[in-house]
């Protein structure tokens, strides 16, 4: 780390210089994009004396770079095979590319805010494991060079200084299947953006029920509609719920959502399954939503139900709760810990139970207020800045060790 890293005061903390993947930088229609795009400018913040060097494979991937973090250099790493595979260069820019840049540049250590890191380190690095879905989940795990780069990627975290994960459940999936030892993987929680929070202006409420023609009182759903997200069974269980709604006081369902392009059994759209269960007429489709139009989807629905089969983290439901909407959550993986006491939990394949926590939800006034406060408090438990926070302590702690 340089000379003046010994002549450190007590209590001080030596400066890092710190490497960072950038391949999704921009990218915030995945996850790996959101992360980056809440975590660097509070990394900034946090840590103005550091140094951090996004590094990238080509120009387009750091627009904006500069004003996303400020204390940061770009730089690009040419690739031979951009142009040609873009999952070739990937993997080149990842197990070359990005290893060679930061050995050159002269960094403290790298950060891989994916599960991509190298399996030949040129410095300590740090790897972001959202979730072990390829190899958890059969549906996920893909064709042979999906499952060959799942097994190139997990034996490259193995190698790994750290491992930074979603949640305390994916922590322990990392330990378990991955055999990392515990003392190597940091569960560092997630948080929602800052704009979700209660919309209580009446005109923004009736503004966002005209845009997408939504009734008075309604449950919600707001996500993707791969198989894990288990759409399917909210239908089942919101069709057993039409036979408890009281006369003159009718409940819809709201799914949101961009809907799949076809029906298939690892995108099964839900608009079939509505007609199946003869529900169709009690159902609003909304298609894909808006950033900015969210909070007020949220705050304005009575729940908002997330039966996920499997889920690295959850940000939907902690964006519901932000928003102060109870949630119906799965008992599985990582949403225990998110939810918290601010919704139910239930199996994610009882259908039963999922109507039971629809209708208590739908018609038990006192307790959805009851866990209106509780879901805003248990949201409030989240930020980006402890995440930072967090971050840093792991990048600090790795540097501490090789230095």
């Amino acid at each position: 780390m340089g000379e003046a890293s010994t002549n450190l005061r007590e209590g001080e903390e030596a400066a890092v210089r710190v490497a960072i993947n950038a391949w999704f930088l921009g990218q915030e229609t995945t996850g790996s994009g959101q992360y980056l795009a809440h975590l660097l400018p509070k990394l900034s913040e946090l840590a103005p004396g550091d140094e951090f060097v996004l590094i990238a494979s080509h120009e387009a991937q750091l627009a904006g770079g500069e004003s996303r973090i400020a204390n940061c250099e770009l730089r690009v790493v040419n690739c031979a095979l951009c142009g040609r595979s873009e999952n070739l260069a990937k993997v080149w820019f990842e197990q070359v590319g990005f290893p060679r840049a930061c050995r050159r540049l002269g960094v403290d250590l790298a950060h891989v805010p994916y599960w991509g890191s190298p399996l030949f380190p040129a410095v300590p690095t740090v790897v972001t494991v959202h979730d072990l879905i390829p190899l958890l989940l059969p549906a996920y795990r893909g064709g042979p060079l999906v499952r060959l780069y799942t097994r190139l990627v997990a034996g490259s975290a193995r190698r790994a200084g750290a491992v930074l994960t979603d949640s305390v459940a994916s922590q322990r999936d990392i330990v378990h299947h991955l055999r990392i030892p515990s003392e190597r993987v940091y569960p560092v929680l997630l948080a929602a953006d800052e704009r979700f929070r209660p919309v209580e202006d009446p005109e923004a409420l009736s503004a966002i029920r005209e845009r997408y023609a939504l009734p008075e009182r309604y449950l919600l759903y707001l996500g993707g509609f791969d198989w894990r997200k288990n759409v399917p069974t909210i239908l089942r269980a919101f069709a057993e719920l039409g036979e408890q709604q009281a006369a003159g006081d009718p409940i819809r369902l709201v799914v949101a959502g961009r809907l799949p392009a076809r029906n298939t059994a690892f995108f099964p759209d839900p608009r079939w399954i509505a007609q199946e269960l003869g529900i169709e007429g009690r159902v609003i489709f909304t298609g894909w939503v808006p950033d900015e139009d969210k909070p007020a989807l949220y705050s304005a629905a009575l729940a908002f139900v997330f039966p996920s089969w499997y889920e690295g983290f959850g940000l939907p439901p902690l964006e519901a709760m932000a928003c102060g909407t109870p949630v119906i959550a799965s008992d599985r993986a990582s949403l225990p810990e998110v939810v918290g006491d601010g919704g139910l939990l239930v199996a994610p394949d009882d259908v039963a139970g999922l109507a039971r926590a629809m209708a208590r939800l739908a018609f038990d006034d006192a307790l959805r207020a009851t866990l209106r406060e509780k879901a805003l408090a248990q949201a409030a438990r989240f930020s980006w800045t402890h995440t930072a926070q967090e971050t840093l302590k792991v990048y600090r702690a790795v540097a501490e060790r090789t230095r």
